[in-house]
C-alpha cells in the first residue's frame, strides 16, 4: 500500500505522541492535527487496515512495529530537511518549506541530504566554497523567478 500525504502526517504525530507516553488517544490526535475527531477516526481505521496502527473503538490508538519504523522514519526526514534547510542558509520559511517537500522526497534522496549535511558539517572549508558560490546569480541569465514558487500561494505569511 502506498501512503498518502495525511497518512504520514497521522503516522508521524502519532509516533511522536506515542514517543511520550506510549500510546495516543484520538482527542489529542485531533488537536495536535487540527483535525475534526470525525477524521481521525476515518483515518485510524484506514491505518489500521493497512496494519500500521492497532484501534479499537473507544481505546487508544498504539503503532504496529511497522507503524513505528515508518514513523521513526518520518520524524527523522522532517527534522533532516529542516537541518539541511538551516545549514544551507534559505531565506524562506523552513517549516513550510519542508511541509511542502517531505512527501514528495524519495527516502534514498534524504539520505542522499543526510550525506551531505555530515560532508559540510565535517569539512566547513568545503561549505565555504558552497557559501562562496552562493553568491553568484542563482537564476539563469541573473533573472529572478520567485512567483514559481507555488508554496507562496498557500502561505501567505510566507517572505
Amino acid at each position: 500500500m502506498v501512503l498518502t500525504e495525511s497518512m504520514e502526517d497521522y503516522l508521524e504525530m502519532i509516533y511522536r505522541i506515542s514517543r511520550q507516553r506510549g500510546y495516543v488517544r484520538q482527542v489529542e490526535l485531533a488537536q495536535a492535527l487540527n483535525v475534526q475527531p470525525s477524521s481521525v477516526t476515518r483515518m485510524i481505521q484506514k491505518l489500521d487496515e493497512a496494519g500500521m496502527v492497532i484501534y479499537e473503538k473507544y481505546r487508544h490508538i498504539s503503532l504496529t512495529q511497522r507503524g513505528r519504523s515508518i514513523g521513526r522514519f518520518l520524524v527523522w526526514r522532517d527534522h533532516m530537511l529542516k537541518q539541511f534547510l538551516q545549514l544551507i542558509r534559505t531565506p524562506a520559511a523552513i517549516e513550510e518549506q519542508v511541509e511542502g517537500i517531505e512527501h514528495y522526497i524519495t527516502p534514498v534522496t534524504m539520505c542522499l541530504i543526510r550525506d551531505l549535511v555530515v560532508f559540510f558539517r565535517s569539512n566547513p572549508k568545503y561549505f565555504m566554497a558552497l557559501e562562496r558560490q552562493r553568491r553568484s546569480p542563482s537564476y539563469p541569465e541573473g533573472e529572478k523567478f520567485e512567483e514559481l514558487r507555488a508554496w507562496l500561494f498557500r502561505h501567505a505569511d510566507a517572505p
